[in-house]
């Protein structure tokens, strides 16, 4: 049995430079694990197949769920003949702007990649992954890094500067495609510096990373989910340095230098009502190791 951490991410920005032909968005963004995730378990069996397990019933429709998908794909590629048991517990909320699905694709990858012996790179996994979701090669090599082109094009940095992340999830729940759908018809809108907050990164600078926060996908979501936008101004009048929405949405994130404010931020949103999930972490730094 082998078992994998799947983290959540948040976007520190978030671009949309154009589209393609064959319809897949160019992005620029600065992606940042947090100390969040879901737990894979990995297991072989003697019968041929893929049997999918979860604490989340709803999620097991197969060929729909990115976990099966992701199997379904190297076992095919790579034509295994034994079967795999997999068990999902999740605790990153779907449907959230935090990349749950695709953190537990990239998992996947991974896990499978180990535990068949087949040796894959994490070049050839995020290969493997684009096709599954933009986020699936960020997901493969995690940390802080910047991600563009349509989410293949992946640079590490220098890990941000301690910091504490209040995430906060309201009722709602996006779809992605629509956000994105609904971005094309806006057409025009400012865009933020994602170079310069990669070059903050770089510096240590965290006021500098803060100063160059954006996500054009907020101009789609935040209308449709007023939540949004209370859940920031409650963020920032209790010591957040920073607020925005991670991804399409809707969590909403705020960055503090101190636990203590941050704490009573969390506290202060699990008894207003503001938001459905509230969790209190810090940025990911390291690399996962394989139980």
């Amino acid at each position: 049995m082998l078992e994998v951490k799947a983290r959540a991410k948040v976007n520190l920005s978030l671009d949309v430079t154009g589209k393609r032909e064959d319809g897949y968005h160019l992005l620029r963004m600065v992606m940042q694990n947090v100390d969040i995730y879901d737990t894979l378990t990995f297991t072989c069996r003697k019968e041929p197949g893929i049997q999918l397990k979860t604490n989340v019933p709803a999620l097991v429709e197969e060929k729909k769920n990115l976990v099966w998908r992701a199997a379904d794909l190297l076992m095919n590629r790579f034509q295994i003949r034994d079967g795999v048991e997999i068990s999902l517990t999740k605790r990153i909320p779907a449907a959230a702007g935090l990349a749950g699905g695709s953190a537990d694709a990239a998992a996947t990858l991974k896990g499978l990649s180990e535990l068949f012996g087949l040796g894959l790179s994490d070049r050839e996994l995020c290969e493997a992954g684009v096709g599954l979701g933009a986020d699936v090669p960020y997901c493969v090599i995690g940390g802080t890094a910047l991600c563009e082109g349509i989410g293949e094009k992946i640079t590490p940095l220098p890990s941000l500067p301690d910091c504490w992340i209040v995430l906060a999830k309201p009722a709602a729940d996006v779809s992605t495609p629509y956000v994105y759908r609904r971005l094309d018809e806006i057409g025009a809108y400012p865009h933020p510096d994602v170079p310069a907050q990669a070059e903050a990164i770089r510096a240590g600078d965290l006021d500098g990373v803060i100063r160059t926060m954006g996500n054009v996908l907020e101009l789609v979501t935040a209308p449709e989910v007023p939540a949004i936008g209370r859940i920031e101004t409650y963020l920032r009048e209790n010591g957040a340095l920073a607020a925005m929405m991670s991804g399409s949405g809707p969590t909403v994130f705020g960055i503090f230098h101190e636990k203590e404010d941050a704490q009573k931020a969390c506290n202060g949103l699990e008894g207003n009502g503001l938001a459905k999930d509230v969790f209190l972490t810090v940025p990911f730094h390291g690399q996962e190791e394989h139980a």
